[in-house]
């Protein structure tokens, strides 16, 4: 019988592993236009369980879909960005609960526990939405699914590599149309007789293949940290229970052990229970899965809950092990053509809601660099920030999550033991890292696409953060609108100009100056936009006069390529909304230009009569557009 022959493909991004990173990294991708696959070992989705906490900024990354704009100019881009907000967001809504209010109990007096606190879940004032949401992670990937299934891009399953090769010469590693990356693929689900295997050329390979990473061993890669000896059961159940905080995120300090409530999608809720070596681990120190099932994790759960009960006349959703491990892999790339994210690059506790929305937001930074070096816009150095930007966050996410877990599962402070963990110190911890665990206070230091010179023309706009949310006014009909929904995730850079009161008839002048100025052959605008400027990037106007006296047209065409994209810092007709936008971004009154890259994080900030340091700014990462375009 003759041997199969053996089937080859190229691809420009391969993606391995089709969890919550690798998902947003291939909707992201796919919806950019790029050549992209995805695979995965597992036969079928998830169903239920794993992580299920989705923080404040991966809601608005949510609000903002990633869309395709390379092929559209003028009106019909500006009204196509304009109508395709709220793409995942509403879903996400939709789908998943709402938590808003967190409760705090402690060691009664009397035995058992009592509530000693009750407090905002989130702490992060500049939020959008200033909640968290859960739902269990299968209904999450669901929501990428689908996205991605609109531009044609489906999980391959089950599929999993075999062998992974990455050519050693330099010229292949740093010619853009290159497939420097050879991967074999084995198909697991073919009859016999038939080929099952597949070589695949890639450009770019990003492994999402999680905490025990078949990409990371290949390259060697290691995971830098230490594992706890913290041992917790996780259950997903519908309660049945007279505990009053049921329906709010609890965290729970008892002499029996700490517990974590978190409610879920309907009538569900997760239980984090802390459970004692003796129960789970075997005569070898290793935890033994065999010893603990469901029931034993409610016993203890009733135990720490006490003088309150819960049971469930309904089966158990979900349950699971698992012992607190605080890793960072000690590189992200390989010659920036192999990449991790996700679990595959860092791993923590679930309890401060992390892990998911960490590995989110790594692609979220990824996918439009990868974008922007596979179009030919950006050199392949640009891929470097990905691992100074990420790995630097894990690393301070680490540390936190080293305190969070300690103060959690440590013993609460009693009078018998001063040495314990006080309710104060519990909740001044939680409130104090909330602008870190919701995602909100991510702040990247500076670097090629972080410019922090002029940071005092925008003195509330940190550079390197992301770009805060207000309401303005459209100057043409004094629609109220948020800003966040005018700088989608579409790949392009947002060059939003403060322009200063524009009734101000000197101040106009000088707008209609830099609009003539900004729009010369050798500025950013025309030498980086390779003969689609608007494709490459998208300008907003924002000025400070007041709606009654402001004109849409008063500003250069520039700055205003549809009626909607120039707007003012005024309230709108029921004094409801908008207005001291200026005064929350410190912008000066003089005006400024704010860059706001793809993934919604400022990227330099310039005062008007320094456009020499915008041009550079695009220059230190961008490729210039060829002569005949």
């Amino acid at each position: 019988m003759p041997v199969p022959l053996i089937k080859e493909s190229d691809v420009d991004v391969l993606i391995i592993g089709a969890g919550p990173a690798g998902l947003m990294c291939a909707m992201a991708l796919s919806h950019a236009g790029v050549n992209v696959r995805i695979i995965d070992q597992r036969a079928v989705n998830l169903a239920a369980g794993q992580a299920d906490g989705i923080q404040p900024r991966i809601i608005e990354v949510f609000q903002v879909t990633m869309v395709d704009v390379s092929d559209f100019d003028g009106f019909l881009m500006s009204l196509f960005t304009s109508l395709q907000s709220y793409g995942l967001a509403s879903r996400l809504f939709k789908e998943a609960v709402q938590v808003h209010m967190a409760a705090f109990y402690n060691p009664s007096p009397n035995g058992g526990i009592e509530r000693t606190d009750r407090a905002a879940d989130v702490t992060a004032p500049t939020a959008r939405y200033a909640f968290e949401m859960a739902l269990h992670q299968g209904g999450i990937e669901q929501i990428f699914l689908d996205s991605m299934a609109t531009k044609g891009v489906h999980v391959e399953r089950p599929l999993m590599p075999t062998s992974i090769e990455l050519s050693q010469d330099e010229a292949v590693l740093k010619d853009p149309t290159s497939h420097p990356a050879k991967v074999v693929l084995k198909r697991l689900d073919v009859s016999e007789g038939k080929p099952d295997t597949e070589i695949v050329y890639a450009k770019y390979v990003v492994g999402c293949d999680g905490a025990h990473s078949w990409i990371r061993k290949e390259f060697n890669i290691t995971m830098e940290g230490e594992q706890t000896d913290y041992i917790w059961g996780v259950l997903d159940l519908i309660p049945d229970t007279d505990f009053p905080d049921i329906r709010n995120r609890c965290a729970i300090h008892s002499h029996n052990g700490s517990c974590m409530i978190i409610p879920r999608e309907g009538d569900m809720v997760r239980l984090y229970i802390q459970l004692a070596d003796k129960d789970v681990v075997d005569s070898k120190g290793r935890v033994d899965k065999s010893k603990v099932g469901p029931e034993k994790i409610m016993e203890v759960a009733n135990k720490s809950l006490y003088p309150y009960t819960i049971s469930t006349s309904h089966p158990i959703d979900w349950w699971t092990l698992y012992i607190i491990g605080q890793r960072v892999a000690n590189r992200y790339s390989v010659h920036e053509r192999v990449l991790i994210a996700g679990d595959a690059c860092h791993t923590h506790s679930p309890k401060a809601g992390q892990g998911m929305n960490a590995s989110m937001n790594d692609t979220h930074n990824l996918a439009w660099k990868l974008a922007h070096v596979l179009r030919g816009w950006a050199d392949i150095s640009l891929l470097k920030t990905y691992e100074s930007e990420r790995r630097k966050y894990a690393q301070e996410l680490i540390e936190f999550d080293k305190r969070f877990a300690a103060l959690f599962s440590g013993k609460p402070r009693t009078e018998g033991n001063d040495e314990g963990v006080s309710h104060e110190e519990f909740l001044g911890t939680f409130q104090t890292f909330g602008l870190f665990t919701s995602g909100i206070g991510v702040h990247y230091q500076p670097s090629a696409i972080v410019h922090t010179q002029h940071q005092s023309f925008a003195s509330k706009l940190i550079i390197g953060q992301r770009m805060l949310p207000h309401i303005f006014i459209r100057a043409a009909d004094s629609q109220p609108v948020e800003l966040h929904d005018l700088i989608p995730s579409d790949t392009r850079f947002k060059v939003l100009v403060f322009t200063g009161d524009t009734t101000d008839t000197t101040q106009l002048d000088h707008v209609r100056a830099l609009a003539e100025d900004m729009n010369g052959p050798q500025r950013f605008l025309k030498k980086f936009g390779h003969g689609n400027t608007s494709g490459v990037f998208e300008v907003l106007s924002i000025s400070s006069a007041k709606k009654r006296y402001s004109n849409y047209t008063d500003v250069p065409p520039l700055f205003r390529s549809h009626w909607s994209k120039f707007l003012l810092d005024d309230c709108d007709m029921y004094n409801r909304s908008g207005g001291g936008g200026y005064e929350a971004y410190g912008i000066d009154p003089r005006g400024a230009v704010v860059i706001v890259r793809p993934d919604g994080y400022v990227g330099m900030v310039a005062p008007f009569d320094n456009l020499d340091d915008l041009d550079e700014y695009f220059a230190a990462f961008m490729v210039p557009t060829p002569p005949s375009a």
